[in-house]
C-alpha cells in the first residue's frame, strides 16, 4: 500500500513483466529451434516456458530494456528488445521468427539485432541506447552474452563518464525546457517533465558511473507513485499515454482509490518536487566530483555557519540543540551567498533543532527577512528546507498549502511554491517601500488562506494575523500585515474590472487601503504576485492600469484632488471629424471613433472575424470620441493589415457588413471542446458606481465572446459607457459599465433580470 492508503499497481506491473518474460522465452525457444517459423501464445494466454526455464542455445540471447527491462511494464507499455548474438549466420531467421508473433499480438515493439561489439559501438555514440543497455535484463538464451555486453557497456560508461555525463546533463536540461516541471503543470508529462520518471532513470545512470549515490528511499517511493499514476492513466485511456490531461485526472484518481483530481495532483506535485530536488542534488555532486578538488578551508558566513567546498555547513562547535534560530540563520546565509545548503547539514538541523519559541526572538524574524530578501537565491534554499520537513516546523500553517495544486492555467506553481516565488520577486521592490520587512513577509503569506475553505483573502487575513503574532511582530505591524493579505488582490482586480474615471472606484480603494504605506506595499505586492503567477496574469496593460489606480488613490490619501483623466491620443483626431481610426502595434489594437451605441462589440466582432483573440480590452470616452484599447493575439500567423481592419470596421458601423454571418460560419467549422467547463455567470454589482450599472461576466473564452455579450446589451437597449475585459488562461472576466438610453443606471428589477437572462442566452 502507498502512503495514505492509495492503491499501488506495483505487483501488477511485476506480474505482467514476468508473464511477458514467460511468453518471450517460449517464442525464443521456438525461434531458435525453427528459425523460420513463428509461434507462441499471446500475453495473458499462457506461455510456453516457466520463469525458470530461461536457458537456450549458446551464441544468442534475448535481452530487454526500458520499462519491461526494469520490471515496470504498464498496460500500455511497448517492448524494447535486443537480440544479441556471436555472429551466427542464422540470426536473421531467428529474429524474423521472434519479431513477427510480437507484432501479430498488437504490442508495440522496438527491436534490434547486434553482436556484443556492435552493441558497445552504438552505445558509445547514442545516449538513449547506452541508458537502456546499462539497465538491460536477460530474458532467455546465452547468459554469457548478456553478461559480456553489460560489462563492456558499463566499463566504457564509467571510463568516459566526464563526457557522457555532460551529454546526459544537456539532454536532461533540454527535456526540462521543453516539458516544464512536473510538480507545477496542469497537464504534466509523467515521463519527460522535470521531476518525472526519466529523471530518476538519469540518476540511476549517474550512480552506475560510480559518481553519485543511487536514489534514496524517498525518491524511490515518489518514483513508484509516478509509475502507479501512469499505470492508472493507461487503464483509463486504454493506451500508452504519458501526459495526464485534465479530463482524465478524476478517473485516474479513482483507479488509485483517491478522492478526486485535487488529491491526485497534490500527491503528484509532492512526488515531482521530491524527484526534482534529488535530481538537482545529484548534479551538484557530479559537478563537484568532475570539477576537481574543492578549495580547502572554511569561510565564515554567519554565527555558526561557514562555507566549505562550495556548500553551506555548520561551523565547528555549532550545536543546533541549543540554538533554535540556527535553521533560519543558516538558510539566510546560504541564500545571501548564493550557495546550496549541504544535505548533511539540513539533515542534522532537522534531527536536532528544537522548535522556535513563541513569540519568535527578533533574530529569528530578521533571519527570515534576510532569507526572503535574497531574491531568486532564496528559492532553492527554501525548497531544501521544505524537503527536510523544516518549513512546517517553522510555520505550522504551511502544511495546509504545501504541495497544494492550483487548478488554473493562469498559475505556474503550486500554492506554496507560488508564495516563495512571490517573496523572491518582492525582494526587488524593497527599496521602493517604507517597510521592506512587511513587504517580504506579506508576499510570503498573501495566499496562505488557500489552505482553508472560503475566500482565501478573508481566511488569509485571519491566518496571517496569527502568524504575525507568532513571529513576534508588534500589534501595529500585525495589523498592516493582515490588511495587506486581505486586500492583496484589490489593486489588480479594481484596475482591470472597474472604471478608474468613476469617483466611486478610487474612493472605495482609498477607504480599504487607509494609508499611503499600505498602498505602497499593495502596489509592490501586486507586481510580484502577478509575475510569480504567470504571463497571463501580468502584462504591460495590467501594469499600466494598476499604476494609474495607485496614482489616483495616492492623491486621494494625500488630500489632493484626483488627477485629471488622460486625454485621448492623437489617433482620436480622425474620429472627431466623423471617421474612425485603427492602429495595430505589437499585439495591441487601438480603435478610435465617434462614440455610438454598440461600438465596442462591433469592433470586437471585426477582430474576431479576422482571427484575433482578445486577451484584454479597455474602453473609455472623452466627449464625443470613444477610445478602445485591445490586447490581442493572432490565432495563427501574422496579424491582419490595419487598413483592412479599419475598412471592415467602417463597413460594420455603416451597416454594410454582416459580422454575425462571418462569426456563425466560423463557429460551424470549429470543433467543440471535449473539456467540460463551468457554466457562465452574470452578476450585477451593486454600489460599484453611482452613475452606471456594473455588469460582471465570467465565462469560458471563445472566439467572438465579447461581440456576443455586447450584442446582448444592445438588445436590452443599453449603452456601454466603459469596459474592462481580461482573459485569464481560458477564462474571461469581463466588466461593463452600462446605462439606459437616458444615460442612467438600471434600477428596475425586471430589467436587471432581463439583462442577466439576455447575456446568459448569448453565451450559451
Amino acid at each position: 500500500m502507498m502512503r495514505g492508503g492509495a492503491r499501488s499497481f506495483s505487483a501488477d506491473r511485476k506480474e505482467r513483466s514476468a508473464e511477458v518474460d514467460r511468453w518471450l522465452t517460449g517464442l525464443f525457444r521456438t525461434a531458435c529451434a525453427m528459425p523460420y517459423a513463428a509461434g507462441g501464445a499471446l500475453p495473458g494466454l499462457g506461455g510456453r516456458a516457466s520463469a525458470g526455464e530461461r536457458g537456450g542455445p549458446s551464441g544468442v540471447a534475448l535481452i530487454t530494456v526500458g520499462s519491461h527491462g526494469r520490471g515496470e511494464l504498464a498496460p500500455g507499455s511497448d517492448l524494447d528488445l535486443v537480440l544479441l548474438h556471436d555472429g551466427r549466420e542464422d540470426i536473421g531467421g531467428i529474429a524474423d521468427s521472434l519479431w513477427y508473433p510480437i507484432w501479430d499480438s498488437g504490442l508495440g515493439l522496438d527491436h534490434s539485432v547486434r553482436t556484443v561489439h556492435e552493441a558497445a559501438k552504438v552505445a558509445r555514440d547514442d545516449l538513449k541506447v547506452v541508458l537502456g543497455l546499462i539497465q538491460a535484463r536477460h530474458v532467455a538464451g546465452d547468459p554469457g552474452l548478456t553478461k559480456a555486453m553489460r560489462e563492456t557497456v558499463l566499463a566504457e560508461w564509467r571510463a568516459d563518464s566526464r563526457r557522457r555525463l555532460g551529454e546526459l546533463r544537456e539532454a536532461c536540461d533540454q527535456r526540462a525546457a521543453a516539458r516544464g516541471e512536473l510538480a507545477f503543470l496542469l497537464e504534466p508529462d509523467l515521463r519527460d517533465a522535470k521531476g518525472g520518471l526519466r529523471d530518476v532513470q538519469a540518476m540511476q545512470a549517474v550512480a552506475a558511473a560510480w559518481v553519485a549515490s543511487a536514489p534514496g528511499p524517498r525518491v524511490r517511493e515518489a518514483y513508484e507513485l509516478l509509475l502507479d499514476i501512469r499505470h492508472g492513466l493507461h487503464v483509463v485511456t486504454s493506451r500508452g499515454a504519458d501526459r495526464l490531461v485534465l479530463q482524465e485526472q478524476d478517473a485516474v484518481a479513482g483507479t488509485l482509490g483517491l478522492m478526486d483530481a485535487e488529491a491526485l495532483m497534490r500527491r503528484l506535485a509532492e512526488a515531482g518536487r521530491t524527484i526534482g530536488h534529488a535530481f538537482d542534488s545529484t548534479w551538484r555532486t557530479v559537478d563537484r566530483l568532475l570539477s576537481g578538488p574543492a578549495p580547502r578551508g572554511r569561510r565564515p558566513l554567519a554565527d555558526g555557519v561557514v562555507e566549505h567546498a562550495g556548500e553551506v555547513v555548520l561551523a565547528r562547535g555549532a550545536d543546533p540543540r541549543d540554538d533554535p534560530t540556527l535553521i533560519l540563520r543558516a538558510a539566510a546565509a546560504a541564500a545571501g551567498a548564493g550557495l546550496p545548503l549541504a544535505h548533511a547539514t539540513v539533515t542534522l538541523l532537522a534531527a536536532q533543532s528544537p522548535p522556535l519559541p513563541v513569540p519568535w526572538p527578533p533574530e529569528a524574524r530578521d533571519a527570515l527577512v534576510a532569507l526572503l530578501g535574497a531574491g531568486r537565491a532564496a528559492v532553492p534554499v527554501w525548497e531544501e528546507l521544505d524537503q527536510a520537513g523544516l518549513l512546517v516546523r517553522i510555520i505550522p500553517d504551511w502544511e495546509r498549502v504545501r504541495h497544494r495544486p492550483q487548478r488554473s492555467p493562469v498559475h505556474r506553481f503550486t500554492v506554496d511554491r507560488h508564495l516563495i516565488e512571490t517573496a523572491a520577486g518582492a525582494a526587488s521592490f524593497t527599496r521602493d517601500v517604507g517597510r521592506p520587512d512587511l513587504l517580504l513577509i506579506s508576499a510570503l503569506l498573501h495566499d496562505i488562506g488557500k489552505g482553508w475553505p472560503g475566500d482565501h483573502s478573508v481566511t488569509g487575513e485571519v491566518v496571517a494575523r496569527d502568524i504575525g503574532v507568532r513571529m513576534g511582530l508588534p500589534p501595529a505591524d500585525v495589523g498592516v500585515l493582515a490588511t495587506v493579505v486581505r486586500h492583496h488582490l484589490l489593486l489588480p482586480e479594481t484596475a482591470t474590472r472597474r472604471d478608474l474615471d468613476d469617483p466611486v472606484t478610487v474612493s472605495r480603494v482609498a477607504e480599504a487601503v487607509g494609508s499611503r504605506d499600505v498602498l505602497e506595499l499593495l502596489a509592490a505586492l501586486a507586481v510580484a504576485d502577478g509575475n510569480a503567477t504567470g504571463p497571463a496574469a501580468w502584462n504591460t496593460w495590467k501594469s499600466s492600469l494598476v499604476a494609474d489606480l495607485v496614482r489616483r488613490v495616492r492623491s486621494v490619501l494625500s488630500g489632493s484632488p484626483p488627477p485629471a483623466p488622460v486625454s485621448p491620443p492623437e489617433a482620436a483626431l480622425p474620429a472627431r471629424h466623423g471617421g474612425c481610426a485603427v492602429r495595430v502595434k505589437q499585439g495591441a489594437v487601438t480603435v478610435v471613433a465617434q462614440d455610438r451605441q454598440g461600438l465596442l462589440w462591433r469592433a470586437a466582432g471585426v477582430l474576431a472575424a479576422h482571427r484575433l483573440v482578445v486577451r484584454a480590452a479597455s474602453a473609455a470616452s472623452a466627449g464625443a470620441t470613444a477610445v478602445i484599447e485591445f490586447a490581442v493575439l493572432p490565432e495563427y500567423g501574422s496579424p491582419p493589415d490595419p487598413a483592412t481592419l479599419e475598412a471592415d470596421l467602417r463597413l460594420v458601423l455603416a451597416g454594410r457588413l454582416d459580422i454575425e454571418q462571418r462569426l456563425a460560419a466560423r463557429a460551424r467549422s470549429s470543433r467543440p471542446s471535449r473539456v467540460p467547463v463551468a457554466p457562465p455567470r452574470v452578476t450585477l454589482v451593486d454600489d460599484a458606481s453611482a452613475t452606471a450599472t456594473v455588469v460582471e461576466v465570467r465565462a469560458h473564452d471563445r472566439p467572438g465572446l465579447l461581440w456576443r455579450i455586447g450584442r446582448a446589451f444592445g438588445e436590452c437597449a443599453l449603452d456601454v459607457r466603459a469596459a474592462r475585459v481580461e482573459t485569464l488562461g481560458a477564462e474571461a472576466v469581463d466588466v461593463f459599465y452600462v446605462v439606459d438610453r437616458t444615460g442612467r443606471p438600471i434600477t428596475d428589477e425586471a430589467q436587471r433580470s432581463q439583462i442577466r437572462d439576455q447575456v446568459l442566452t448569448a453565451l450559451r
